[in-house]
This record gives C-alpha cells, sequence and structure tokens, in this order.
C-alpha cells in the first residue's frame, strides 16, 4: 500500500515562562493509503500538538513529517499552507462552517485557493461532493437552517470536495447526540470502504471500535498502536438505537 503518513521521531516542544513542556516525545509512525486510524488520549497527552503537526498548522522542533511523500519540516508558512489546502480535508467539532451562507458556498471554499478550478468547476464539485454525503436536497440551506448533522455532514463534503490524501477530524461526534454521532460514523465508514483514508482524533475511547487500526497517546509518546481485529458495523449500531419518540 501507498504510505501516507510518516513521522519520525517528532518532538515539540514550547516554552513558557521559564519552563519548557515537552508536548511530544518522540512519536513515530506510518499511515498507509485507506486506512481508518483514531488517535485517542486524554487531555495533556499530546494529542492537539500532533493533531496540529498533523494538519501542517504547526511544525515540531525535531524530528521528520513526510505528507504524501513530501517533507513538511523545513516548508515556511505559505508552503505549509498550500500543502494542507491540496493534501489535507479537516472536519471539526464545531463544523467551522461560514455563518449565513449556503451548503454550496461553504463546500466551495477550499476550492477558492486553488486556480486549476473556475467557478462552474467549483459549483459542479461541491454539488458532487454534497450528494455524497446525502445533503443533495440542502444545497442552498444556509447553515443556521440545518441540524448539527446537517452541518456536519456538509463539513463533511467541505473536507472531500479536493480530493485529499488524507481526511483529519477532530472530534467530529463531540457536539451530537448518539443517533446523529452513528448517522456520522455510518459515513465515516463508507468513506473508509470507499478507499479514503481518514485520522479520527478523539478523546472517547468507543469510536476506536468502528476504526481499523488504534493509536494512543500519554504524556506526548505513544503508548500503543494496534490493528482492530473486530471492526463494528456503525449502521447496525445506528439500527439498535431506540427510536427518537421513545
Amino acid at each position: 500500500m501507498k504510505e501516507v503518513i510518516r513521522l519520525e521521531n517528532i518532538r515539540r516542544h514550547f516554552i513558557v515562562g521559564e519552563e519548557v513542556v515537552k508536548a511530544l516525545r518522540g512519536v513515530s509512525f506510518t499511515i498507509e493509503e485507506g486506512e481508518f486510524v483514531t488517535i485517542m488520549g486524554t487531555s495533556g497527552s499530546g494529542k492537539s500538538t500532533l493533531l496540529n503537526t498533523l494538519g501542517c498548522l504547526d511544525t515540531p522542533t525535531s524530528g521528520e513529517y513526510y505528507l504524501d511523500g513530501v517533507s513538511v519540516r523545513t516548508m515556511d508558512r505559505n508552503q505549509r499552507a498550500t500543502l494542507r489546502n491540496r493534501k489535507i480535508g479537516f472536519i471539526f467539532q464545531n463544523y467551522n462552517l461560514l455563518a449565513k451562507t449556503t451548503a454550496i458556498e461553504n463546500v466551495e471554499l477550499p476550492l477558492l485557493y486553488n486556480p486549476r478550478y473556475n467557478a462552474r468547476q467549483r459549483r459542479e464539485m461541491a454539488v458532487s461532493a454534497l450528494q455524497s454525503v446525502g445533503l443533495g436536497d440542502r444545497l442552498q440551506h444556509r447553515s443556521n437552517q440545518m441540524s448539527g448533522g446537517q452541518m456536519q455532514r456538509v463539513a463533511i463534503a467541505r473536507a472531500l470536495v479536493n480530493n485529499p490524501a488524507v481526511i483529519l477530524a477532530d472530534e467530529a461526534t463531540g457536539n451530537l447526540d448518539s443517533r446523529t454521532s452513528f448517522e456520522i460514523l455510518v459515513l465515516f465508514q463508507r468513506l473508509h470502504a470507499e478507499g479514503r483514508t481518514i485520522i479520527f482524533v478523539t478523546h472517547n475511547p468507543d469510536i476506536a471500535r468502528y476504526s481499523s487500526r488504534n493509536i494512543t497517546l500519554r504524556d506526548g509518546r505513544i503508548t500503543a498502536d494496534t490493528r482492530n481485529g473486530q471492526i463494528l458495523d456503525a449502521q447496525e449500531a445506528l439500527a439498535a438505537l431506540p427510536a427518537q419518540n421513545d
């Protein structure tokens, strides 16, 4: 399989007053194309720092990071921004949609920074992405006209629209009720089945039961990296939930 991500002895230190905070302490792993990986850890584990590193939002103090074969460590801010736009689809807990704009306009946003696409192509790609997440009938709906689950589907469509090398989800079900969370997990499992590479950062260990691999952080180090030999089916879990009017 093609290697999408490689981290080699990543360390990230921060100066806080007169102290050095060691957020990451020699993290190394690779992720291959088509994997669905959960990265878990409690507060203070280094999970957020690792997320920022993987998302090219921050650079490590030392170590090497390769994203789709490209070395990130020596890039400047603008180069990282371009790589981030081309290679990573972000999904956030709070959706991060533009207020008072339509679903199509939100999904088109990453394409505005890519000169390869004209206005017609951007619109066609946005419509296709929204249809792929089941929102073909919500194209012109604004954020304040949608439920939390629908807004998260718009965010997923926005992450997909550029056909990124990896989808990076940060607590993507954290603001959703149980039924809607499983609906989103069903969608993630479908994307995984289609060959998408997904990294799902979470503090919820239950999410790991629906992914193919689990990486656990503690005190800036990896304490476990395991394959899931018995992946649960989110569709079955959703079907087993009580009806909402019960």
